[in-house]
């Protein structure tokens, strides 16, 4: 009786070990569905942000070269604005500029 009570023994060792391992693959295919899953998610995730960031990005691009033309008229008219100030200055005193390099050209120094 001993014997066939050890090998009744080792039979349930045998299928408590067996039934241990189908709960261990069980739960490592659990585990790499929900990792699978999750990297899913992530990509989902990622796309989604990418294309929030692309399209803020492309609104401000839009918004910015609409105002480039606005820019650029404005500096256009500044530097038309600076260029008659100036031509209008160096009108009112090239006379008196001419006069004052012909005084230093014809005075004599020893």
């Amino acid at each position: 009786m001993d014997a066939s009570r050890g090998q009744n023994g080792i039979q349930q060792l045998l299928a408590a070990e067996q039934e241990a391992q189908h709960i261990v693959n069980a739960a490592r295919n659990a585990k790499m569905a929900r990792l699978k899953q999750a990297k899913e998610e992530a990509e989902k995730d990622i796309a989604e942000f990418r294309a929030h960031v692309e399209a803020e990005f492309q609104r401000k691009v839009a918004e910015s070269s609409g105002d480039s033309g606005a820019n650029v008229k404005r500096l256009e008219q500044e530097t038309e604005a600076k260029i008659h100030h100036l031509k209008t200055e160096a009108a009112r005193i090239s006379h008196d500029v001419v006069h004052i390099l012909l005084k230093h050209v014809t005075t004599v120094k020893n």
